[in-house]
């Protein structure tokens, strides 16, 4: 009886100890992404009905859905004809949205002053884009990011 007991009790404890090891070894999927630090890239047409916008806004949403707001230094430069997302966005509607989303999330957009200069729009014409928002280039700003660390991504 004693060497019943003794089993039994030494498979439990092997158990225990499995069931700890396979927990430990599992992956799990909130500690899958470490940190990142990212800027996404828009100097393209929106095409109609901002249909490629919304699709980038999209993307960067998910990115935050899969990495967490707290996880994500997070930027978005914009440049060329890249400038109309935000230019659109002053109607309101979803890119608007998805924008102002983004934005309480941390995101920040970087408009490029030679773009707004040649252009000839300014910083009041699009949706919420204040002097600290402005960049003196736009492709100038996306080395400089991408020499800090940042990962690029052109949605």
């Amino acid at each position: 009886m004693r060497i019943r007991k003794a089993i039994t009790a030494s498979f439990a404890a092997l158990m225990i100890a499995a069931i700890a090891f396979t927990s430990a070894c599992a992956p799990k999927q909130e500690s899958r992404y470490a940190k990142q630090k990212v800027v996404y890239h828009i100097n393209y047409p929106g095409g109609k009905d901002d249909k490629k916008y919304k699709g980038a806004m999209r993307n960067v949403q998910n990115h935050i859905n899969a990495v967490g707001a707290e996880n994500l230094d997070l930027k978005v430069v914009v440049h060329g004809n890249g400038y109309h997302m935000l230019k659109n966005a002053k109607a309101a509607g979803k890119l608007q949205t998805a924008i102002s989303s983004l934005k309480s999330q941390n995101v920040t957009f970087q408009v490029c002053a030679n773009t707004l200069k040649g252009k000839k729009v300014g910083a009041d014409e699009l949706y919420e884009v204040f002097d600290e928002d402005i960049v003196p280039s736009g492709v100038a700003e996306l080395a400089h990011l991408q020499a800090q660390g940042y990962t690029y991504i052109k949605p």
